[in-house]
C-alpha cells in the first residue's frame, strides 16, 4: 500500500491504518500485528517511521511490544491511555480557545562556547523560533534548538508558516522523539520576548525548558518557551 506525505506525516498515516485494522478485527485481540520489516515494505517507508507509529499505538494502549515475541494487540476499542494526560494545547482548543502558530525564523545559529546548549549540541545548531497566538493575542514565544544536520534543506526566514510540526521535521531526518523532560521556572522577558508578547522587558514569565530524546537517549530537541500566563494559566487536567 502506498502512502504520500501530501496527506500528512507518514508515521501518523501508518498508525491510522494499523489502528483501523485493529479496530475492525483484521489484527485480532491477543494476536500479532505484522513485523516491522513487513510494514516497512507494505507502506514503502523507513524503519523509523514504522517504529514511531507502533510506539504511539503502544502509548495509547492498543499494542505492546514483547522482546522475542513481536507486537501483540492489547485492545480493539477506541480507548486511549493518553486520554488522562492530554497536551496543554489540546486542552485549550477543547475549551473553545483559538490557537494559531506562527513561524518567525528557521535556520542555523552559532552557539556560545561554555553554555549548556554548546555542550549539548556543539558549536552550531538549528534554531526554530515560533509564536503561539491565543484568541488573537501573543501568548507563547518558543525557541527550539535541534541538531544542525536536521536543518538541511529547511532553512527559512520570514512570516510564511512553512513548518506545520516541529516533530515532522525531525522525523524526516529520522530523529524520532521517544521521551520528554519538562522543567518549569520563572524567567525574565528579554527584549525580543517582551516585544513579541507585548510585555515589559524583564517582566516575570512562566518559562518551560524541554529536553527531548530519542530511543537511544540522544538529544533531538532543546526548547525554551515563555508563557504570557496573564492571558491564560498553564493547564494540566487529571481525570479520575
Amino acid at each position: 500500500m502506498s502512502i504520500t506525505r501530501k496527506k500528512g506525516p507518514l508515521y501518523l498515516q501508518v498508525k491510522k491504518i494499523v489502528k483501523d485494522r485493529i479496530l475492525h478485527g483484521v489484527y485480532p485481540l491477543g494476536g500479532h500485528i505484522p513485523p516491522e520489516p513487513q510494514l516497512e515494505q507494505e507502506f514503502n517507508v523507513s524503519k523509523m517511521t514504522v517504529r514511531n507509529a507502533i510506539r504511539e499505538l503502544a502509548e495509547e494502549g492498543y499494542v505492546v511490544k514483547r522482546s522475542g515475541i513481536g507486537t501483540i494487540v492489547l485492545a480493539n476499542t477506541p480507548i486511549s491511555r493518553l486520554s488522562k494526560g492530554k497536551r496543554f494545547t489540546e486542552l485549550l482548543v477543547e475549551e473553545g480557545h483559538r490557537l494559531e502558530k506562527q513561524l518567525l525564523r528557521m535556520g542555523k545559529t552559532q552557539l556560545e562556547p561554555g553554555t549548556e546548549l554548546h555542550q549539548l549540541l556543539g558549536p552550531q545548531a538549528g534554531l526554530i523560533e515560533r509564536l503561539y497566538v491565543l484568541n488573537g493575542k501573543p501568548y507563547i514565544h518558543f525557541q527550539h534548538y535541534v541538531p544542525a544536520a536536521s536543518m538541511i534543506g529547511a532553512e527559512q526566514e520570514g512570516d510564511e508558516p512553512a513548518l506545520e510540526s516541529l516533530y515532522d521535521l525531525l522525523e524526516e531526518q529520522e530523529l524520532v522523539p521517544d521521551s520528554f523532560r519538562d522543567a518549569f521556572s520563572v524567567g525574565a522577558a528579554s527584549e525580543e520576548t517582551a516585544r513579541l508578547l507585548g510585555v515589559a522587558v524583564g517582566a516575570p514569565l512562566l518559562m518551560r525548558l524541554r529536553r527531548t530524546h530519542d530511543a537511544a537517549g540522544q538529544l533531538v530537541e532543546y526548547s525554551i518557551g515563555y508563557y504570557q500566563t496573564e492571558l491564560q494559566p498553564y493547564l494540566v487536567r487529571y481525570d479520575a
